[in-house]
């Protein structure tokens, strides 16, 4: 089959065997999505080898006979954690923290942009009739923005700031404004801001925020870059929440001494789980559409990287 990988430095699109199920279930990809992390991996974040990717859509091949609540042929989608199965986290139903956890495209576990992929059966989720494949395949990204909600509590009295615009600052922005918080987003493109001021959303410029330090009390630092992670400390009053979104190649270098004279408490967030997310694509709560620029096939996978990285750029499909 092809596959997107990332091997002794360098990407590119290679023929390789399909994967070995070993008692998982076989997913035949319908679309995957790029992201950033695709990106940071491609400059060494991790130290990642193999097929990356981790945002898929699909459709069951085979399953192990254990499977339970699946069929062969189904619609699905991932979650891409998949623990050993033994220590507390696993038999408590969530891995996304198990020591010895891989993860789809980004921790010892060839990813999505490829023809086939393997999971363990219990990480499928059927994907509803109602969600279209083009949505379904922001269901990873989309629960990454839910997880928000799992770190910290928000109520419609939580003044919120997203910092950054691109796929994940404005994802998070509309889960966040489902809670009925006013959210403001933080960014640089009028083009990506215009979608989340057509969902209620206010919409601020970077320089246009300066005059709002300490107004928040809770910032999202989506923009994946240091400077997001500064402007967020100095939006956030004192014991205001911090969480970090954002994953990046490289060390970000910041003043600790606002951190602990303001008591700011600093949260991290990964993954988020799928249920909710799907729940929300299901309902059209989310605009997932405005949030794609461009559908390729997967041979011209590199062509799709190279675009997926330029600035003002969103949601790059790979169709293999």
């Amino acid at each position: 089959m092809k596959a997107l990988r990332y091997e002794n430095q360098k990407l590119s699109l290679a023929d390789v065997p399909q994967p070995h199920v070993d008692g998982e279930a076989l997913v035949r990809v319908t679309l995957s999505g790029i992201c950033n992390t695709d990106l940071e991996i491609a400059r060494g974040y991790a130290g990642f080898q193999g097929t990356i990717g981790h945002e898929f859509v699909g459709v069951i091949e085979s399953l192990p006979e254990s499977a339970r609540g699946l069929t062969a042929g189904q619609r699905v989608v991932g979650e891409i954690n998949a623990g050993c199965g033994r220590c507390d986290l696993c038999l408590a139903g969530d891995p996304r923290h198990c020591s010895r956890r891989t993860v789809l495209g980004i921790v010892g576990r060839d990813g999505a942009h490829a023809e086939f992929l393997k999971l363990p059966a219990a990480n499928l989720l059927a994907v509803p009739d109602e969600v279209s494949d083009q949505r379904a395949v922001f269901t990873e990204p989309l629960a990454a923005a839910c997880g928000i909600l799992e770190r910290t509590d928000v109520t419609e009295d939580t003044r919120v700031a997203v910092i950054g615009d691109g796929k994940l600052g404005l994802l998070c922005a509309q889960v966040l404004k489902t809670t009925g918080a006013p959210v403001t987003i933080v960014g640089k493109h009028q083009s990506k801001l215009a979608i989340a001021k057509r969902r209620g959303i206010e919409t601020v410029t970077v320089d246009e925020v300066q005059s709002r330090s300490r107004e928040f009390d809770l910032a999202v630092e989506a923009s994946g870059s240091p400077t997001g992670l500064r402007l967020a400390l100095e939006l956030l009053r004192p014991r205001g929440v911090l969480v970090l979104k954002s994953t990046f190649h490289g060390a970000a270098e910041f003043e600790t001494a606002p951190i602990v004279v303001d008591e700011i408490s600093v949260i991290g967030s990964r993954c988020g789980r799928f249920a909710p997310a799907l729940e929300l694509l299901k309902t059209g709560a989310v605009d997932v559409e405005s949030l794609l620029s461009e559908e390729f096939p997967l041979v011209e996978g590199l062509r799709a990287m190279a675009l997926a990285a330029e600035p003002g750029v969103l949601k790059v499909l790979l169709r293999p």
